[in-house]
């Protein structure tokens, strides 16, 4: 156990009637408003993700991705509603070897999919919402109409954009970019092209007539099938633009991809641990590898263990090198691929994996073999530690933008997205947990008349056969994106999650970890020294790795830093506050009253947390 009050910036949010926490404290405000309003959990997170789309470009937009998990409590379980788009039809192996790629690029419109954010939210909303779709629109719309303060990441990324806006994608410059100038921090913000958009969707679903199912079937197929699926078929049908791999290439994703995806339904993949029922996305996330780590670590005294000290971050990082080497091994759409998440996730593969574990960091990435099956790894590169470009968007050196959960600048120079989180849980216990992403500005130009990027989550894919995340048409790519959720005895508990690409399930991991060990309350455990390894290949392009990599914020003790060095591990220390952007909120009955809690992230300074 650790002292209360070690770690902590601010207090736990806590109350009976509803609790809200995102990653930018307008979404948080919006969610807690609509609660307040009568909404549920469901349409509170709906509007909290819409409004996250406008006040977080650079991390999400409307024609990005989201997984939700969904906790209905008239149904009393969780629900996975999959937003990931598929690889567009044309996107095979033999398109891209013809022009010479040997990886999707992070940037463009080659590395576009089917945007499954909106299709997500409705779904969602459809099925366990109240509200109107106009109504949960409405803080969005605002937003993007009147404008919104500018935070200093968001000028940050501009600033670093701005000539490839300028000379390669002229519809970006257009939203971003005035003849006055580029915007500073604090300056208002909107993009009345998005605002239209929206309100041409409403006013379709308004023709369909009163019933509100109805509405929200029309402003999907609006989506999908019409007037915003015309205009990315043509622009990605039409435009050569410039992408991370120094050349200009058109787009492969068309309507017809749009018109034939819908967002599914999916049981959650499991396990238990510490008298919770972890749930998480299936293994095309990554998801699962949360579930692994806990499988790996069960039985090892962490308890014993001070969450700052070098036995606690050691074991960790061995388990994850171990349960991330499998992700690489083994995780993609089991649609397209088996993948054997039972012997993953089971007593004895886990005992002969955790044997693994030594007291000297591991330097190999070793999968395991699952029901004996041969394990196939990618062809990825090392990151060469001597390249400062490199070092910075791997987390040491010195980066262009905040490391707290924002884009970072790579060795050419182009910018990759990162995401946002929302949690929301309401008076009846209703909870939903959702990590919107892609459609950054940065990585994707925006499509002319809609006002928005799309997503480019393609480069998740890889271009070699035999792989579990080899690029298939049709298929999801093998995102990272990765919210969580907890039962306890049965009863709704905890919905947290994070930005950070393959830190997400590090990070999410370590609250967790904080609350079931250590005896942290949630802001405590989102507050406390973080830490992640960067030992496997990248999911983002350029898809490099840092065998033994250790990146520790400058919170850690000096002593700490010093047994880890000596026992093999490459430490790099960041900032103070410089890893995660962790949310959560939790619930739990006593004596017939519902207690809610919540905590959001200190660092970077946008997230918050508010209930009543």
């Amino acid at each position: 156990m650790v002292a209360p009050g070690m770690f902590t910036t601010r207090p736990e949010i806590a109350g009976t009637f509803g609790v809200a926490a995102s990653t930018h404290w307008l979404a948080t405000a919006t969610a807690m408003g609509v609660l307040e309003r009568g909404g549920n959990a469901f349409d509170a997170a709906a509007a909290a993700g819409f409004v996250l789309q406008v006040v977080e470009p650079h991390l999400n937009g409307p024609g990005g991705e989201v997984p939700i998990l969904a906790y209905d409590q008239a149904a009393g379980q969780i629900e996975v509603i999959c937003g990931q788009g598929v690889v567009p039809a044309a996107a095979s192996l033999e398109r891209f070897a013809t022009l010479g790629l040997d990886l999707v690029p992070g940037t463009g419109l080659l590395p576009g999919c089917v945007p499954g954010a909106f299709g997500a939210w409705l779904m969602m909303l459809r099925d366990h919402g109240t509200w109107r779709l106009e109504d949960v629109l409405a803080p969005a719309i605002d937003y993007a109409e009147r404008g919104f303060p500018l935070v200093d990441r968001i000028t940050n990324a501009l600033a670093s954009v701005a000539p490839l806006f300028r000379d390669h994608w002229p519809s970006s410059a257009e939203i971003y970019l005035s003849n006055a100038g580029l915007p500073a921090p604090g300056d208002l913000f909107a993009n009345p092209a998005l605002a239209a958009t929206y309100r041409r969707v409403l006013k379709e679903a308004a023709a369909a007539g009163g019933d509100r199912e109805r509405q929200i079937e029309a402003a999907r197929r609006a989506w999908y099938e019409g007037f915003v699926a015309e205009a990315v078929d043509r622009f990605y049908a039409t435009e050569e633009l410039m992408d991370s791999s120094g050349e200009r290439h058109g787009g492969l994703l068309t309507g017809d991809d749009m018109a034939r995806w819908a967002p599914t339904r999916e049981r959650p993949v499991t396990y238990d641990y510490g008298g919770y029922t972890v749930a998480k996305c299936g293994p095309w996330s990554q998801g699962p590898v949360l579930l692994q780590q806990l499988a790996l670590l069960d039985g090892l005294g962490l308890a014993d263990m001070p969450p700052d000290g070098p036995d606690f971050v050691h074991t960790v990082v061995e388990a994850a090198k171990l349960a991330f080497a499998d992700r690489e091994a083994w995780y993609g759409d089991p649609g397209a691929v088996d993948v054997p998440l039972d012997a993953l996730l089971s007593a004895d593969y886990n005992a002969e994996r955790r044997a693994l574990i030594s007291k000297k960091a591991s330097a190999e990435l070793r999968p395991g073999a699952p029901d004996g099956r041969p394990a196939h790894l990618p062809r990825y590169e090392i990151a060469d530690p001597d390249s400062p470009g490199v070092a910075a968007m791997l987390g040491v050196g010195e980066p262009t933008v905040s490391r707290a959960g924002e884009p970072v600048t790579d060795a050419a120079g182009a910018l990759r997205g990162d995401t946002c989180h929302v949690d929301v849980i309401d008076r009846a216990g209703n909870m939903v947990s959702a990590t919107p992403s892609g459609g950054w500005f940065q990585s994707s130009p925006v499509v002319t008349g809609l006002g928005f990027s799309l997503s480019t989550r393609t480069q998740m894919c890889w271009l070699e056969e035999g792989l579990a995340s080899t690029l298939r048409p049709g298929r999801r790519p093998r995102t990272t994106l990765t919210p969580s959720m907890a039962l306890k005895d049965g009863a709704p508990a905890l919905a947290w999650g994070t930005p950070g690409g393959d830190q997400q399930d590090q990070w999410s991991l370590l609250l967790f970890l904080h609350l079931v060990h250590h005896g942290l309350n949630l802001q405590e455990a989102i507050d406390a020294p973080a830490f992640h390894s960067e030992h496997w290949p990248s999911s983002f392009w350029p898809r490099q790795a840092r065998p033994n990599a250790l990146v520790l914020e400058g919170r850690f003790p000096d002593e700490t830093v010093r047994e880890l060095r000596r026992r093999g591990h490459d430490v790099a220390t960041g900032e103070d506050w410089s890893e995660g952007r962790l949310s959560a909120c939790s619930q739990e009955s006593r004596q017939g009253t519902r207690y809610l809690r919540a905590g959001a992230n200190p660092r970077g300074m946008q997230g918050y947390a508010a209930g009543r």
